[in-house]
């Protein structure tokens, strides 16, 4: 079965940051690609190991990313 889930991929430093918000687990790599290929096989290692209750509980269905404006300053 496949499911769709969130990527945010930032740069940190030399590399970069991943983050599934949907379970909150992050990766890390130097690369955009090897951020985003770290973070699918640490989200699949997840849902090979936790229990159907530790998903159920971790696992938020609805995840909005969008921006906004702020005063700076």
């Amino acid at each position: 079965m496949k499911k769709q889930l969130t990527a945010i991929i930032e740069r940190e430093g030399a590399g970069y940051v991943s983050l599934c918000p949907e379970l909150d687990i992050a990766s890390q790599g130097a690369t955009i690609e090897d951020a985003r290929n770290n973070l699918r096989e640490a989200v699949e290692l997840f849902f090979e190991t936790a229990s159907p209750n530790e998903t159920q509980t971790r696992l938020h269905e609805e995840v909005y990313v969008t921006q906004l404006e702020v005063s700076v300053g």
